[in-house]
């Protein structure tokens, strides 16, 4: 169920290890949240240099959002965020600064995933 789609302005390091980064944030979200490997997404949108702003104003570093099930108590959301940018960071060599990570949260009712509906999140 969980989807994270990279928009990243080209030259990024992050494109050119795409299958590294992809293999991790699947690690990370397996890992932290118990949810099985097979059902993590991860997308990479390419976009031209200075075509992502805050506040207005052009930066370099690229963002990723990501959908996750709800029902993650606040504690598992940010053992998730940290361990994102920790391992995207890691591979990519770009600074924690430079990046920004945004999660959102949808209830498993609204996911149809190899068929089926997804049942709502259960932490342990």
């Amino acid at each position: 169920m969980p989807f994270y789609q990279f928009t990243v302005p080209s030259g990024d390091p992050t494109l050119s290890h795409r299958a590294e980064v992809a293999a991790a944030m699947t690690k990370v979200h397996a890992e932290v949240t118990g949810a099985p490997a097979a059902y993590v997404h991860c997308s990479f949108v390419e976009v031209p240099p200075r075509s992502v702003f805050v506040a207005g104003e052009p930066v370099d570093g690229p963002r990723l959002v990501g959908t996750i099930r709800s029902g993650r108590s606040t504690e598992v959301r940010a053992r998730l965020l940290h361990g994102l940018a920790d391992a995207w960071c890691e591979i990519t060599g770009t600074a924690k600064k430079d990046i920004a990570i945004f999660l959102q949260e949808t209830p498993g009712a609204n996911v149809l995933e190899d068929g089926e509906v997804l049942p709502e999140s259960s932490e342990d």
